[in-house]
């Protein structure tokens, strides 16, 4: 009885069954650029936002595997902004390979010498562990000032609303 009525289904199920998935290719056109103006804005925000365009994920058809070909630029680094106590309480660290080379520096002295490392930091943490995020990690252009040198891509700005 239960074979019978497997066999003997309604023609929505059986249209629904048919259907192929569709993937979006691996690689797309030429990358659309987007610039961010960073001034005054909370950084794990920027970095938040600015990963998930990085990614893809405002496109419609967003896949987890494909290359969505998109840019940032992010201007005004040196006016982003840190909640609460970061500025004196979060560190930054890395070695350097020698003994005794473990480099600490807090976001204060980070903010003030090289501001676009801060805000790389951030957003690079945002991305996927992956070789598809190393490649997206080099469409990231971040310039401490209003100005950037990317004008021949067309950048477009991006909202940064989630």
């Amino acid at each position: 009885m239960l074979g019978e009525y497997s066999k003997v289904q309604p023609k929505e199920i059986r249209d629904i069954r048919q259907l192929d998935t569709h993937f979006q290719k691996k690689e797309r056109g030429s990358i659309r650029w987007h610039v961010v103006d960073a001034e005054g804005v909370v950084l794990g925000r920027l970095a938040a936002r600015t990963a998930r365009i990085l990614i893809g994920k405002n496109s419609p058809d967003w896949t987890p595997f494909s290359d969505h070909r998109e840019g940032i630029i992010v201007i005004n680094a040196e006016k982003i902004r840190l909640t609460g106590r970061k500025l004196q309480q979060k560190v930054y660290r890395h070695h350097t390979g020698y003994p005794g080379g473990l480099k600490e520096v807090s976001a204060q002295r980070l903010l003030e010498t090289r501001p676009e490392e801060l805000v790389r930091e951030a957003v690079v943490g945002m991305l996927p562990k992956s070789r598809l995020g190393s490649r997206l990690a080099t469409r990231l252009r971040i310039y401490a000032g209003p100005r950037h040198p990317h004008q021949a891509q067309n950048p477009v700005p991006a909202r940064l609303a989630v």
